[in-house]
């Protein structure tokens, strides 16, 4: 059972990764994985957002978010992206 002390502990431990890349992998149905990348925008008292780039330039950013409760179940999973830097 998820009580709210896990909910904090997500929270407070993604609080930690605002404005670095992550990677959000989710369940789609019917055998989809959605994954979206992107920069972790906010942290909610009962969501977070993540700001993802539009594959096509004229397009504004797009502002997906998710419930901590997403997290704790595995529905989603959340990874950082390690970023290349160029030399």
């Amino acid at each position: 059972m998820i009580v709210k002390a896990d909910v904090d502990e997500c929270k407070k431990n993604l609080e930690s990764y605002i404005g670095r890349t992550v990677r959000l992998t989710s369940n789609g149905g019917r055998k989809r994985i959605i994954v979206h990348e992107g920069i972790l925008d906010h942290c909610y008292p009962n969501m977070f957002t993540v700001k993802c780039e539009r594959k096509v330039a004229s397009a504004t950013a797009e502002v997906v978010s998710y419930s901590y409760i997403d997290v704790l179940t595995k529905t989603v999973h959340i990874s950082t992206v390690a970023e290349t830097q160029a030399s």
